[in-house]
């Protein structure tokens, strides 16, 4: 694939293209919501994806460091280091005007958000871009969407798999390639909201969990996930277009999402719809960023006939949703 290179003009770049990127990856304590960062790492590029600094950072997650064998952060050298709230003002600093940029974005923004969330602040990210869903919209032909495999296919050598520095590293030089790649062929960059969560809520610290160096206030903690009752009222079908949702159709969610995907799912049952986990004859709707995408949910959706909308316009239809057949 040819490459525009460093001689590109500025009027042979992509107008709405972002102004900057902040290439980010974080190693945290577990994929949970209530698990922590444990190191952070940002790569700044500018609009044509050329690095201008970088940054990193250990922090103290407060907790027990998690799955050491992966990550290699051991209790003793978190010991010392930070606690978020300590780097929060320079960590958004990095980030300040530019598009967040990680591979499956969806994960470091939410451990990102959730840490800004108990620091009592707000990370300035208005917009993040997943390099999974860029190298599904060019089409790469990779074996697999692990980053080793997009490192592999632009040449980027990785030196430590999940060092937060090192996974930057590698993402921020194939990145650039990548963007070249989607300016050349004027290819929509998969851009998505960021909106900051605001959910917090107080709840005590789980039992028996140590705590690392330093002892700080642990009163707060992200809302566990949790089971949730069956819908109330009975199914009227499918969704039809240019109509409101009805009380009792099932929803399904398939892929990233700008709101916290358990918080949209919250507002969903708090309408009187079912969030189904799954799609089937008897799924209303589908809600999903990336309907082109391959994944069950949405091969299953489009074999059913099953209606398909994005997240802006299911957030619409969720205003005003009419009740249940009596």
């Amino acid at each position: 694939m040819t490459m525009l290179d460093d001689r590109t003009t500025a009027a042979a770049w992509p107008a709405a293209y972002p102004q900057g990127y902040a290439v980010v990856d974080v190693e945290t304590t577990g994929l949970a919501r209530d698990d922590r960062i444990v190191s952070a790492a940002v790569y700044r590029l500018d609009a044509q994806g050329n690095v201008e600094d970088h940054w990193y950072t250990l922090v103290n997650p407060e907790r027990d460091p998690g799955p050491v064998w992966i990550h290699g952060l051991t209790s003793d050298m978190l010991a010392d280091a930070p606690l978020f709230p300590e780097v929060a003002a320079e960590f958004a600093e990095r980030l300040d005007g530019r598009v967040l940029v990680a591979h499956n974005a969806i994960f470091d923004w939410g451990m990102i958000a959730r840490e800004y969330a108990r620091a009592e602040r707000t990370a300035p990210v208005r917009q993040r871009l997943c390099t999974i869903a860029l190298a599904k919209e060019l089409a790469l032909p990779l074996p697999n969407l692990k980053l080793e495999s997009l490192a592999a296919h632009f040449g980027v050598v990785q030196q430590r798999a999940h060092n937060a520095l090192d996974d930057a590293r590698v993402l921020a030089e194939a990145f650039r390639p990548s963007l070249h790649a989607a300016a050349e062929r004027n290819v929509r960059l998969p851009l998505l909201e960021c909106r900051p969560l605001t959910e917090w809520v107080s709840s005590p610290a789980p039992q028996g969990q140590p705590r690392i160096g330093r002892q700080s206030s642990y009163g707060n903690s992200w809302r566990p996930s949790r089971k949730r009752p069956p819908c109330p009222y009975p199914n009227p079908g499918r969704y039809e277009a240019d109509k409101p949702l009805k009380q009792g159709m099932r929803v399904a969610f398939s892929g990233d999402t700008s709101i916290d995907r358990e918080l949209l799912e919250d507002r969903t049952v708090e309408a009187g719809l079912h969030v189904a986990g799954s799609v089937s004859r008897l799924t209303s709707l589908l809600v999903t960023n990336d309907p082109d995408s391959a994944t069950s949910k949405t091969v299953k959706a489009k074999s059913f006939g099953t209606p398909i909308v994005d997240e802006a316009a299911y957030t619409h239809l969720l205003r005003d949703v009419a009740p249940a057949d009596e």
